[in-house]
């Protein structure tokens, strides 16, 4: 997830600083798209990962909702964009969130999972003896 969230960051900025160029905007929206991948592939990962797959699909449309929910800020976009009378703003608060979410995802993410996954297997050990 840290490579994934880092990339769509830098390819966001990127895109704000040189998007303006057709070649860099062709490859930067690549780039950024392909970084996108994670909602559909690493969350869902993760989730059954550390979960089980007992609930994997309820667990899924949970995560599924929170897209849902996030898709509610992009009106707020258009707001930002309007009193400024630019983008650019809109693009650095994108960039900025993705490189918070990539460390995140190895400074909270990563201890924490390691930590419920060793819990779980303390409780499957115990229940084996």
């Amino acid at each position: 997830m840290f490579i994934a969230f880092f990339l769509e960051g830098i390819g966001i900025f990127m895109l704000y600083k040189l998007g303006s160029d057709p070649v860099w905007f062709v490859i930067l929206s690549g780039l950024v798209f392909f970084a996108w991948g994670e909602i559909y592939s690493l969350f869902p990962a993760t989730c059954t990962d550390t979960f089980g797959s007992k609930n994997a699909s309820c667990n899924a449309g949970i995560l599924y909702t929170a897209k849902g929910t996030a898709a509610l800020l992009v009106p707020y976009a258009s707001t930002i964009e309007k009193s400024t009378g630019s983008w650019d703003m809109v693009f650095i608060l994108a960039a900025s969130a993705n490189i918070l979410a990539a460390l995140l995802a190895i400074g909270v993410l990563k201890p924490w999972r390691r930590k419920v996954i060793a819990g779980f297997n303390d409780i499957v050990h115990k229940n084996q003896l």
